[in-house]
């Protein structure tokens, strides 16, 4: 359930400006846990750049990304990529809230979002890894229904070395691979 005037809604082309917006307004929060980037990456352009990429992704089901809005602000993005079908049925999920938007809930229900979207596609698990140290977002799984399964040693490469990861799955059936739900 989201708090009064937010809303979660599919990335589409022309978000690109509102992204930049949002991701220039959270440099310095997200930086203990994304890559680096090239300036290039905070510019609408960029962005666009990336809406495009995103899209085609989604097109070919391998990733999809819902944006977190309070009116016409970006305020969180959600994905859910490496989707791997056949006989493991799975998803990465991703996610990360404006620095000014925390406390809120809108972590978990967008986590919880992602779940929904997933089953619908037939997806049979779910993973999320986190730095050791990032105990919110942890919180914000286990919340979710996701259990700690293990670490992974030197999993990303994140600002300038390999960092390891808490890792978590959540099992969304049991039902036997096949088609998604259109």
């Amino acid at each position: 359930m989201l708090a009064d005037g937010y809303e979660i809604r599919a990335l589409r082309r022309g978000d690109g400006a509102a992204l930049a917006a949002a991701f220039r307004r959270n440099r310095e929060h997200l930086a203990p846990w994304d890559p680096e980037r090239p300036d290039e990456f905070y510019t609408d352009a960029g962005q666009e750049a990336e809406v495009g990429r995103n899209l085609m992704q989604a097109e070919q089901g391998r990733s999809y990304l819902w944006l977190l809005t309070y009116g016409d602000v970006v305020v969180g993005r959600i994905m859910l990529n490496n989707i791997v079908r056949g006989i493991l049925q799975t998803g990465t999920v991703g996610y990360w809230i404006d620095h000014e938007h925390l406390g809120r809930g809108l972590a978990t229900a967008a986590v919880e979002h992602v779940a929904r979207e997933a089953t619908r596609l037939g997806l049979h698990r779910l993973e999320a890894g986190t730095m050791p140290h990032n105990a919110a977002s942890q919180a914000v799984l286990r919340r979710s229904g996701f259990t700690e399964y293990g670490t992974a040693e030197r999993f990303l490469y994140l600002r300038g070395a390999w960092r390891d990861h808490v890792l978590f799955q959540r099992i969304l059936h049991d039902d036997p691979p096949g088609n998604p739900v259109p």
